[in-house]
Order: C-alpha cells, then sequence, then structure tokens
C-alpha cells in the first residue's frame, strides 16, 4: 500500500506528558503529579465575562490578531513593564498556538535554535517538523542559565534562542544577571530571542525579570491559561517592539490560514483578565511549593523550584523512566525525564495539586 503519512510526523512521538495523562483515567484515586495545569477554577468574576460575551452574541470570528480592547489592554501592560511605545500584539489560541505561528514564521531549514536542555516539549518537536536543527545547552545539574556555553554554541546559522522563565520542567526562575549577560551577547551577535512566560505570575521568591527589559529584539510570549486557570480557553497572546513588528505581522498572516483567531468570547473575558489580582493563587501556591520540597528534600536530590508549578527531581538509581514505572504502579503518576531532555536521569512533578494529595504522593515517593 502506497505511504499517505507525511514524513515529518516520524520526527515526533506522542507526548509522554499526554500517555501519562491517559493512564491517570485508568488508576484508582491516583496521585496525579502529571499534568502542568492549575487546581483551583476560573475565577467567577471572569468566567461571568465569558457568559456574558456569550449571551450577547459575541460568538463570531474576532479580527485575526484579536479584540482592539484586549490588544490595547495588552498593550498598555508591556509599555509600561518593558517601556516599548506601541508593541506588536497578536492574541493567539494559547501560547502553544503562538509558539507554532512563531517557528512557522521564522524557522528555515538548517536554521539553528538554541534551547537550555531541559526545555518545555513543543521547543524541539516543532523546529525539528520545520526542518530546523535544535542545539542543546546543558544545563544540568542547577538548571540555572548557561550563558556561556550558549555564547558557545552560537554559529552563523543561529536562528534564534529560546528562554523559559520561570522554567517547565525545572521550576528554575533566571536571575538578572544572567539575563542582562544573555541579552548583551544577543545584541552583540544580532539574534532574536524568544522569551516563553506563560508562568510569568508564578514567582515565589522575588521578581520574575524578562529578557525583554534588556533585549530589544524580544519576542515575548504569554498568557492566561496557568494565572486564571484557563487551560481549556485557548488564550495567549505575542508581544514585540518596533525591530520585531514584521514577525507578528507575519504570524498574523499564517494565524489568518491556520487558527483564524482566538476564541471569542474568551477574549473578552481575558479583557478582565489582564490585570486580575492573582497573588493569592500565587500564594497558596508557594505554599505547595515548600510542602513538595520540604517533603522531598533529604530523600532526592533536586533543586527549589522558584517559579510556575514544577520539581524537577534526580532518579534515584539513575534512569528516569525506570523510576516513574516503579511511582506510577504505586498510584503516583509522574513524568520522565527525558520527555524534557535528551537525558534520561531525572522526573517531573507538577504540584498543581491539593496539599492533601502532595503529603500523599511526597510519602509514597520517599518510601520508593
Amino acid at each position: 500500500m502506497k505511504e499517505i503519512i507525511a514524513d515529518r510526523t516520524k520526527l515526533i512521538d506522542a507526548s509522554g506528558i499526554r500517555k501519562v495523562f491517559a493512564l491517570a483515567a485508568e488508576l484508582k484515586d491516583p496521585v496525579n503529579f502529571s499534568i502542568g495545569q492549575p487546581d483551583f477554577d476560573v475565577p467567577e468574576p471572569l468566567k461571568n465575562e465569558a457568559i456574558k460575551a456569550i449571551k450577547a452574541g459575541q460568538n463570531k470570528y474576532s479580527q485575526t490578531a484579536g479584540d482592539n480592547i484586549l490588544k490595547r489592554k495588552i498593550a498598555e501592560q508591556i509599555e509600561n513593564e518593558l517601556g516599548w511605545a506601541n508593541p506588536a500584539i497578536l492574541v493567539t489560541s494559547g501560547v502553544s498556538g503562538g509558539l507554532l505561528l512563531a517557528f512557522m514564521a521564522l524557522i528555515n531549514p538548517d536554521d539553528e535554535v538554541i534551547l537550555p536542555d531541559p526545555y518545555f516539549v513543543i521547543y524541539k518537536h516543532v523546529v525539528n517538523m520545520l526542518g530546523g536543527k535544535c542545539v542543546f545547552v546543558d544545563s544540568y545539574p542547577d538548571f540555572e542559565l548557561p550563558v556561556e556555553k550558549i555564547a558557545e554554541a552560537i554559529t552563523n546559522k543561529t536562528k534564534m534562542i529560546i528562554l523559559n522563565s520561570p522554567c517547565n520542567p525545572t521550576g528554575v526562575v533566571y536571575s538578572e544577571q544572567q539575563i542582562k549577560a544573555l541579552a548583551d551577547i544577543a545584541a552583540e551577535k544580532d539574534i532574536l530571542v524568544m522569551t516563553d512566560e506563560i508562568y510569568e505570575r508564578f514567582c515565589y521568591d522575588g521578581r520574575c525579570p524578562s529578557i525583554a527589559e534588556y533585549c530589544e529584539k524580544t519576542l515575548v510570549l504569554r498568557g492566561f491559561s496557568k494565572s486564571c486557570a484557563m487551560t481549556g480557553w485557548r488564550l495567549g497572546y505575542v508581544a514585540a517592539g518596533e525591530s520585531l513588528r514584521s514577525v507578528v505581522e507575519e504570524m498574523t498572516k499564517i494565524q489568518q490560514y491556520t487558527f483564524v483567531c482566538a476564541p471569542t468570547p474568551f477574549q473578552q473575558a481575558a479583557i478582565a483578565a489582564v490585570n486580575y489580582e492573582t497573588s493569592d493563587f500565587v500564594d497558596a501556591y508557594r505554599k505547595k511549593r515548600d510542602l513538595l520540597y520540604e517533603g522531598l528534600k533529604d530523600k532526592f536530590e533536586l533543586v527549589k523550584p522558584g517559579g510556575a508549578f514544577y520539581a524537577f527531581v534526580k532518579a534515584p538509581g539513575g534512569s528516569g523512566s525506570e523510576f516513574v514505572e516503579k511511582a506510577i504502579k504505586n498510584n503516583v503518576l509522574i513524568i520522565p525525564g527525558n520527555v524534557f531532555s535528551e537525558k534520561d536521569t531525572h522526573f517531573r512533578i507538577s504540584y498543581a495539586t491539593s496539599d492533601e494529595k502532595i503529603q500523599q504522593g511526597v510519602e509514597i515517593l520517599r518510601k520508593l
């Protein structure tokens, strides 16, 4: 039979996160440390904004780039925070949708993309599908930003550097000093930086500096999925300064022929979400972070997460995959580190669950 499946599909595997997520449905009341979505619900005032928009008939397409009022609110926030005058804004179907559009607008075959390893799972696979080449820069064992190694990895084929801080899967927040140092290198080499800041509100021990504060040639991707628990609403946005306005224009053009627009009634809710106060959620997750870290630190090798809601833990015995299998047999769902890395030495915990489940999971993992 003639082959009908495109060759590019062979460059990706089904997400290891989704495989474990599917397992959760088969286990009876597991400790689910697998999926990265908040355990709180969308705040009632934001739900009401979405319901109001649906009932008012705001259910048709929006402009491709997004609702004008929402774009204005996002632009004001970016201007105040980053000092960019009149930033280019594109509302996307989640940050994942924004990442896909950015890669499609920027990556040519053989272009090199520098990624600190570990990395968020989507980066590697989409770059590979588009014919680009991932250049992995090892950040083990402390997962701090490996500035010097990144500088050494730059070649004349380097198209971009990707940052993700607070980081999924490690929970590490890059320091201002590290970010400034990388911004200087990117400016000197004239290389675009793409910064994935979906977890920017979940910062526990001080502020989360953005490289966009120091490097104007930065594409900023943020969203509402994590901070307001809107994971199923698929709402994110891209912001860029004048030097990358043309990139956002090309991304908008591609969105026109792919996603068309982000979900319209939820864009209306996002107008209220831009400045919605989430400090109570952040405080609750700081306590969850502490509960997990204090429970594991004397039995496992792990870096204390500074943000997001993940911990990246060294597996006893050296194999992340083998330890994950053992944990799942004991009703604890965790993700093997090789989903996020070129190594298989760690496992990822998402502590976006109840305090009770965290305590239960910590107890089981300590026994293992």
